[in-house]
């Protein structure tokens, strides 16, 4: 296990409602007038977190480019989840199981959004390969609004191989491309799905996009080729809870 710092109102809050028992200790800055750093503060208290008030300098090195906004906490992080963790994700979920695979996605910015939709359709895992992706990095933890504390990320060393156990569980699997004809809203994404999404400037490796079952595009009649990854999980996983209201 690693300690590292947790930077912003949502992230602190997050950790506080979600893992307590993993927070170390939380650093307010002196003067701090805004009310929620107060709240969560005592709140930090009331489970016998120790709250320090420190300067402002001393919360701006340890939050680095991450903005920390009075308050910042030291979280003892579990190990990442692993490829050997997704059948079990996969059987508590059952027909409902929704999972979003990330190939290649390394803007912390980027992956924080993408964790944050993900936490809000509840998305029974978010997949990235070891060796291609940032990490929960407080800055991650930032742009991920509390959603990195809710939903399950795994770190697949062999993310070719973390696809085909979706297969063999019976997930179909549907990946992100602007080079097919087939819309995503025509896509049935309902029952175990997993949608693919890869970088912005390269897409979908081709060993990922072979693996897939289905490739669709979200269709953009405007001038623009593309659209930013966090924007297009949002658009394609809410796709998806729609199919399923039904």
């Amino acid at each position: 296990m690693s300690e590292s710092w947790i930077v912003g109102i949502n992230p602190v809050e997050g950790a506080l409602s979600n893992d307590a028992e993993r927070v170390r200790e939380v650093l307010v800055e002196n003067g701090q007038r805004n009310a929620r750093v107060h709240e969560l503060a005592e709140r930090a208290k009331s489970l016998k977190i120790p709250v320090h008030h420190r300067p402002r300098e001393q919360l701006d090195r340890v939050a680095g480019e991450a903005r920390h906004q009075g308050i910042v906490a030291l979280y003892q992080a579990p190990p990442m989840a692993g490829e050997n963790d997704l059948p079990g994700l996969l059987e508590k979920a059952g027909n409902d199981a929704l999972v979003l695979v990330l190939d290649g996605v390394t803007d912390p910015h980027n992956l924080g959004a993408c964790l944050r939709s993900a936490a809000a359709a509840n998305v029974t895992a978010v997949i990235v390969p070891k060796d291609r992706a940032v990490g929960l990095t407080p800055v991650v933890r930032r742009a991920s609004a509390g959603g990195a504390d809710r939903v399950p990320l795994i770190a697949a060393t062999n993310l070719a191989r973390a696809l085909r156990t979706l297969k063999d569980a019976g997930v179909w699997i549907t990946g992100l491309a602007g080079d097919t004809e087939q819309s995503i809203y025509d896509i049935d994404l309902k029952g175990p799905v997993a949608l693919v999404l890869g970088s912005e400037g390269e897409g979908m490796r081709r060993l990922t996009r072979e693996t897939c079952d289905f490739a669709a595009k979200i269709p953009m009649p405007g001038t623009m080729e593309s659209l930013n990854v966090s924007v297009a999980t949002g658009i394609v996983l809410f796709e998806a809870l729609r199919q399923r209201s039904r």
